[in-house]
């Protein structure tokens, strides 16, 4: 049972953004600096936060909260119920969304907020590696907490990345 009004409980949940979060925005100016260009708002399935059209990649940026982040997620203590549910929709709606981009031919990319925040280099470099591969259709989440599988993964990919002076330069 929720301890909130059906009024406060809105009040909270529509101050909450979805939109030009921190992350975003820092991952957004990093990405400017180095001269990348990119759409927000783009009309897409799951209105991921940065596209770049040319190339066909969307790239999200997923709070740990809400998309259920197997290192940061922390189940709330009260309504439990309710929020496994809403948890679980978003999680869901993020496969689908990621299936619908994939077979459209699009590239995806999901981070967690708190990858951009602790290791926006790493990140950018994930980036500028798949927009120079772009030829094949990927849809992953980069991240060394969803299995040991893809852990391997990024720590092989990892030493691929374009990783010159000047993005680090202009980054940090």
């Amino acid at each position: 049972m929720d301890v909130k009004s059906p009024e406060d409980r809105s009040k909270n949940m529509s101050a909450i953004r979805n939109r030009n979060t921190k992350p975003e925005i820092k991952l957004r100016k990093a990405l400017f600096r180095i001269g990348l260009r990119f759409r927000v708002n783009y009309n897409l399935p799951g209105k991921p936060d940065i596209v770049f059209p040319g190339k066909k990649l969307a790239v999200f940026v997923d709070g740990c909260f809400w998309h259920c982040c197997p290192r940061c997620y922390r189940e709330p203590d009260d309504n439990k119920e309710y929020w496994k549910k809403k948890i679980a929709t978003n999680v869901k709606r993020d496969e689908k969304v990621n299936t619908i981009l994939t077979e459209d031919g699009w590239n995806v990319l999901r981070f967690w907020e708190h990858e951009v925040k602790k290791d926006i280099t790493r990140v950018v470099e994930i980036i500028i590696n798949a927009l120079n591969q772009t030829d094949k259709v990927v849809s992953k989440r980069i991240d060394y907490q969803v299995t040991k599988e893809k852990s391997l993964l990024v720590a092989e990919q990892k030493s691929q990345y374009n990783t010159n002076e000047k993005i680090k330069r202009n980054i940090d």
